[in-house]
């Protein structure tokens, strides 16, 4: 790679967003979000002005620098550990939220994980702790929201929505992934999964959309852009040519919580720098 070409290596040049109150009086849970896309998100939320849940499973410490983040914001926030693949620990967190804030505006299903495998060898404990984390803990969450939502109605003063769940997807949603097909098929999930809850919701005022990221520079994909050599493979796949950052996630979650993205409902906002238009055929295959 020449770092001529991609100055931003290993530093993108970004816009500075101001500091807006969109999201002023509401509360919102971000599921997995003591790092990563999920403690972007929670921040850029404080940011915007929301009291914010930090959930998270195991990270105590990342949980917390989340939280001390978003009252550095001026905004309030508590960390809660739970399971979203557990029903009862998800109804625990919900409980813990409305204890704590009165009520739940915004949920951010963005609780993930990767167990990859060949297909040939994936063993039925690495499909099942993808889909129960991915699938299976975006619907127990998502069921939670929409009863709280349509129980408690709209709050004109604080939003034109009753509530609104936006699921994090992936660009796997749309694009298949060989040696992932457990994460691919998850998320392909999520995407029907939230296009039907969003039919059905709709008329209560509830909005459903879900965000899918493309490659984002977390540390769960460290190996894909540790190196100038790894980063040039990578933007192979981005024609944008660079990669994306997690508080670039978190403010576009931010805005599609906001009254601002009111008439967009049951859709898949994409964030990869054009990786869904499949830039091996950019010379017409």
């Amino acid at each position: 790679m020449d770092p001529q070409s991609h100055p931003q290596y290993p530093e993108p040049i970004l816009p500075r967003v101001p500091k807006r109150a969109l999201l002023a009086g509401q509360s919102a849970i971000v599921t997995g979000s003591s790092s990563g896309i999920g403690k972007a998100v929670a921040i850029e939320l404080g940011k915007a002005g929301a009291s914010v849940v930090v959930n998270y499973g195991h990270d105590t410490k990342g949980a917390q620098e989340c939280v001390d983040a978003i009252i550095a914001e001026g905004s309030r926030a508590i960390a809660v550990q739970a399971d979203v693949s557990k029903e009862a620990e998800v109804q625990g967190m919900f409980a813990a939220a409305k204890k704590e804030f009165g009520t739940v505006d915004i949920l951010v299903n963005n609780a993930g994980l990767q167990v990859d495998s060949p297909f040939i060898d994936m063993t039925l404990a690495q499909w099942q702790k993808v889909i129960d984390v991915n699938l299976t803990g975006q619907f127990l969450c998502a069921r939670e929201a929409v009863r709280e939502f349509r129980a408690r109605g709209v709050r004109p003063e604080i939003s034109c929505a009753a509530g609104k769940i936006i699921c994090m997807s992936s660009v796997h949603e749309v694009i298949p992934w060989a040696g992932h097909v457990n994460y691919a098929t998850s998320k392909g999930g999520v995407m029907l999964m939230m296009k039907s809850i969003a039919q059905e919701v709709a008329p209560w005022r509830i909005r459903v959309n879900s965000v899918a990221p493309g490659a984002i520079r977390t540390p769960i994909n460290t190996q894909a852009w540790d190196t100038p050599e790894h980063y040039a493979a990578l933007l192979k796949l981005i024609p944008y040519k660079r990669i994306g950052e997690p508080d670039e996630i978190g403010r576009a979650v931010a805005w599609l919580a906001s009254d601002d993205a009111d008439y967009i409902h049951g859709t898949t906002l994409f964030i990869d720098g054009g990786m869904t238009l499949y830039p091996g055929f950019e010379a017409g295959g």
